[in-house]
């Protein structure tokens, strides 16, 4: 049975997840994503939305019966975890390098293998209610080990990370949106999930491809390499007939209009 249903309407990829009944992610779970994600690639696919299936569930964490099983074979995991581990990142950093909006709306708990997907998203909706979000794998004895050290230092520095990650810290809604962990919370994180990437299917595909390109690969180089990758990136937008347009269309606004075209062009991103 499939664990990911995917529903497209208008442009937007909703992936729901299933694993009653906790909702654990999965290595069957990870090779249905990682397959779904290839057919993400389709032009016709403007965003991507994951969610959780069931009510008040989103991806809890990873399943930590799978994790004891296979720690128990030392052997194999000498001789294959690295493997393992670099196939489930691989599927992450291809979730995170689509040329498209991923969006996380996190309709609950979210912890270890479950947040470290969400870290791969560009947008993390958080939904208001009793659910926890963090990486606690060392309470377990272990680390987070699917890109979580390494991604949320990213986000937030090493300084922040380190105290995050070592006291195994999980929190509320409300303090992962004040810590930065998440970009907004909301009553439905699916139903403003599926508002905002309606929005972004309104912009130029081209934009957002090399927006998250030169951010994502700016952010791993030097300061200098950086700005050679968002100086690439920027002349590809720039020599598209659909940039052309767009920028003589606001050209030949009023000025005193000018601020109202931009808001009636795509609609502001109000946190909710």
């Amino acid at each position: 049975m499939a664990m990911w249903e995917v529903e497209v309407t208008d442009g937007v990829a909703v992936a729901s997840y299933t694993n009653p009944p906790m909702n654990y992610m999965t290595a069957d779970g990870m090779g249905e994503l990682k397959d779904l994600i290839e057919t993400w690639r389709d032009p016709s696919i403007k965003a991507v939305i994951l969610t959780g299936g069931p009510a008040d569930r989103f991806i809890t964490h990873y399943s930590v019966e799978e994790l004891v099983e296979s720690a128990r074979d030392k052997e194999m995991m000498m001789n294959v975890g690295r493997s393992w581990l670099h196939h489930h990142n691989g599927t992450l950093t291809n979730l995170r390098d689509l040329p498209k909006p991923v969006i996380a709306a996190m309709t609950g708990s979210t912890m270890g293998g479950g947040f470290e997907t969400s870290l791969s998203c560009d947008i993390r909706i958080a939904q208001r209610g009793d659910y926890r979000f963090g990486l606690p794998e060392v309470t377990l004895g272990i680390l987070p080990g699917g890109c979580g050290t390494q991604r949320l230092s990213r986000l937030l520095g090493a300084g922040k990370a380190i105290d995050f990650i070592l006291r195994g810290r999980i929190c509320k809604p409300e303090e992962a949106f004040e810590l930065g962990l998440v970009h907004e919370l909301a009553d439905d994180a699916k139903a403003r999930a599926i508002e905002i990437a309606r929005e972004m299917t309104t912009l130029s595909a081209v934009a957002i491809a090399e927006i998250k390109r030169a951010v994502y690969e700016g952010s791993e180089v030097h300061l200098a390499g950086g700005l050679e990758i968002e100086g690439d990136a920027f002349i590809h937008t720039m020599i598209t007939d659909e940039a052309v347009e767009i920028m003589q269309e606001y050209v030949d606004t009023p000025f005193d209009e000018r601020i109202a075209w931009l808001e009636r062009k795509k609609g502001l991103l109000h946190p909710r």
